[in-house]
């Protein structure tokens, strides 16, 4: 596991900007304590701990959400996903994201009762499970690790990198590679596509789930998996 300690380690290095780095930040204002860095950082470390054997596809989009990664800690995944509130609606178990410790949700409560939830992720996710597909079979990251948010509006928003943002996550990308080599690169949208071209890496491109895209999303996942 020494390979993974020194990629969680190499997160910490956030790059210049307007960056929310969720395992190694407290979000003050909406933190539920200060140890929510820990609480991440060991919930992504859980994450892909269970799948270095296991995966098969590596599925890459562009950046961390603040509804997804900024508390959950893990790419395309809402801390209502780890918390169960998805699991009667659309059949998202905290099971399918890891077993080895028990989900923390690390916002305050009286911020979102159930816990942040976002579209993206609960898109992936449902269509990864109704496809039948093993979760642990495929490993949610991006080819931007962090948060990139838009300082006026603060925290709770999201906004595109540049171009230059982008290429400034390519070290920490390919390390995540690193881990799980010689499986099926599929990119998420646009802007992962063309990252991992940058990085002349062959990979299969999908649409983005989000702004209309889910159906045609699901298609090409069920297309690519079956």
């Amino acid at each position: 596991m020494q390979q993974l300690d020194e990629f969680i380690n190499q997160l910490e290095a956030t790059p210049a900007g307007d960056f929310f780095n969720p395992w190694y930040e407290q979000d003050a204002q909406h933190d539920r304590s200060s140890e929510s860095p820990v609480t991440r950082r060991r919930q992504l470390r859980t994450y892909l701990a269970e799948r270095l054997e296991s995966a098969r596809f590596l599925a890459i989009a562009e950046a961390l959400g603040y509804q997804g990664g900024h508390f959950s800690g893990i790419a395309m995944t809402s801390e209502r996903i780890l918390l169960g509130h998805h699991e009667k609606k659309s059949g998202v178990a905290p099971a399918h994201a890891f077993t080895k410790i028990t989900p923390e949700r690390t916002s305050k409560p009286e911020i979102q009762p159930k816990g942040f939830t976002e579209p993206t992720a609960t898109i992936m996710w449902k269509a990864l499970i109704q496809m039948g597909l093993d979760p642990y079979e495929i490993v949610l990251w991006n080819a931007l690790a962090w948060h990139p948010y838009n300082r006026e509006q603060g925290l709770l928003s999201n906004r595109t990198p540049t171009d230059t943002e982008l290429e400034a996550g390519y070290p920490v990308l390919r390390s995540f590679l690193e881990l799980f080599p010689g499986r099926t690169l599929i990119a998420v949208g646009k802007k992962s596509a063309h990252c991992l071209s940058a990085m002349s890496l062959d990979f299969i491109e999908v649409r983005h789930p989000a702004n209309g895209g889910a159906p045609k999303f699901r298609r090409q996942m069920k297309a690519l998996m079956g």
